[in-house]
């Protein structure tokens, strides 16, 4: 029976029968359940309710179960769905995996297997905060089901409604503008100018002017008056990126804006107030860089009020799927391909890259496999061009492990220029098991001598047990 703190199933199937199945089931296995015999009911009641999962029969009057599940992805992109079908294909199968679907199970389905699939689609996410499930608009740019990013976007929500300063953390390419953009749309400065300014990517000489503005005549190229960011966002929020790339000089003036709350534009004798939250961002370690004179102390207790670190695409593999079959949507319409997904092993090869330049990483790699590709689902062979990395050849364990024995012998052997007691005592085994171990992966010890000339018939063979110590 269903507690009131039970997590809670949207199912959507247009038999009753089944649906008053699967509700009876789910409810007697501690799940609260609402249930709706269409996908139009289905976003009716998501437009109300946000569940933790939505169970959904793939053939449906009208709008299909993945046509569902596409809309559903847009509105709630860390809502998992589970399809169930009893028209179970190959190809229905591979479109929804490819597609960001959580799980796919046929008819007549297994109620053990439902209920371990649900489990685990509801421990990866995080229940909605309440009275925000009807508005996810603050965090619509990220696409994530992890717990962990889950955990970081329920932070980021609460910090926004002060107008405390945030040090964002992260590799570059982890998301921390998407995430300064959330903080800011999730805030009471929404309605108000978002300006972001990339630190390390302006010269010196220009980035004072950037930031504060000048006067007409303030140097030889100001021919006019230029109001600088903060005046820009004046309001709103004002995102300082690579802020561990200021220089120096000019650490100390934005410090003095911060404690004024005012800017002087270059050329001018009077400052003017500005409203800014400030959010700044980095990928460098700020505690090292002030250890050694290049941050100002001050400056950091100044922006760190909060710190939230995003974690590496490495850390939340879970989302990769779900990242690379959105920005593969989102992509095909600027090549104008008819694209659905990735074929499985595709997929398989992107959750496992290592992924050194994060979400940004992937969105590149999945540009390039959209303009290249040519079929439905996007094949392995192009995800492996664009990762750069040679054909996958996966082994089984004993494939493996001979694998790794022979290119050990092979190692020893040359070593050892080819002596077989000295590559036995080296790998801490008998003469007579090593040459075993030789015969098996069809090695010849004499190949491996420096003159390259054959062993005797004599050396050659196996010592017997009375045979002397040294074969020298």
């Amino acid at each position: 029976m269903s507690t009131p703190s039970a997590p809670r199933i949207l199912v959507v199937d247009d038999d009753a029968d089944m649906l008053r199945l699967l509700s009876m089931r789910l409810h007697a296995a501690g799940y609260h359940v609402s249930a709706v015999g269409s996908a139009e009911a289905a976003l009716a009641q998501l437009a109300v309710e946000r569940p933790r999962l939505v169970l959904s029969d793939v053939r449906l009057p009208g709008r299909d179960g993945l046509s569902l599940f596409d809309e559903i992805r847009q509105r709630h992109p860390s809502l998992p769905v589970i399809l169930l079908t009893a028209h179970g294909t190959i190809p229905d199968a591979v479109e929804a995996t490819a597609r960001g679907v959580f799980g796919y199970l046929t008819k007549p389905y297994d109620a053990r297997e439902l209920l371990d699939k649900i489990a685990q689609a509801i421990a990866l996410g995080v229940p909605p905060s309440s009275g925000d499930t009807h508005d996810e608009r603050w965090r619509e740019e990220i696409v994530s089901r992890s717990s962990r990013m889950e955990e970081l976007l329920a932070e980021a929500r609460m910090v926004a409604r002060s107008d405390a300063s945030v040090l964002l953390r992260g590799d570059s390419g982890s998301g921390k503008e998407l995430l300064a953009r959330a903080i800011h749309k999730a805030s009471p400065r929404a309605r108000r100018p978002f300006v972001a300014v990339n630190c390390g990517a302006i010269p010196e000489a220009l980035l004072e002017s950037e930031l504060f503005g000048h006067m007409k005549g303030a140097f030889t190229d100001a021919v006019a008056n230029h109001k600088g960011l903060f005046q820009a966002a004046d309001g709103g929020t004002l995102l300082l990126d690579e802020i561990g790339d200021m220089p120096p000089a000019l650490q100390v003036k934005l410090l003095r804006v911060l404690q004024e709350r005012a800017v002087r534009p270059l050329g001018s004798s009077q400052s003017i107030p500005v409203d800014v939250r400030v959010i700044s961002a980095t990928h460098r370690d700020l505690e090292t860089a002030m250890a050694g004179g290049q941050f100002r102390q001050d400056l950091y207790y100044r922006l760190n009020v909060v710190t939230l670190t995003l974690p590496t695409l490495a850390e939340r593999r879970e989302d990769i799927p779900l990242l690379a079959n959105h920005f593969l949507h989102k992509l095909a319409g600027k090549y104008g391909k008819r694209v659905s997904g990735f074929a499985p092993e595709a997929l398989k090869a992107l959750a496992s890259a290592p992924w050194p330049g994060n979400v940004r990483q992937l969105y590149n790699v999945v540009e390039q496999v959209c303009a290249l590709s040519t079929t439905a689902l996007v094949p392995l062979a192009l995800v492996q061009r664009a990762l750069r990395v040679p054909g996958v050849e996966v082994l089984t364990y004993a494939e493996a492990k001979q694998r790794f024995e022979r290119e050990y012998l092979v190692g020893l052997l040359k070593m050892t220029d080819g002596s077989v007691a000295d590559a036995a005592r080296l790998a801490g085994r008998n003469r007579t098991e090593f040459y075993r171990l030789l015969q098996k992966n069809e090695l010849t010890p004499g190949l491996f001598k420096g003159d390259t000339v054959a062993l005797s018939p004599d050396d050659d063979k196996p010592e017997s047990p009375n045979a002397k110590a040294k074969d020298r």
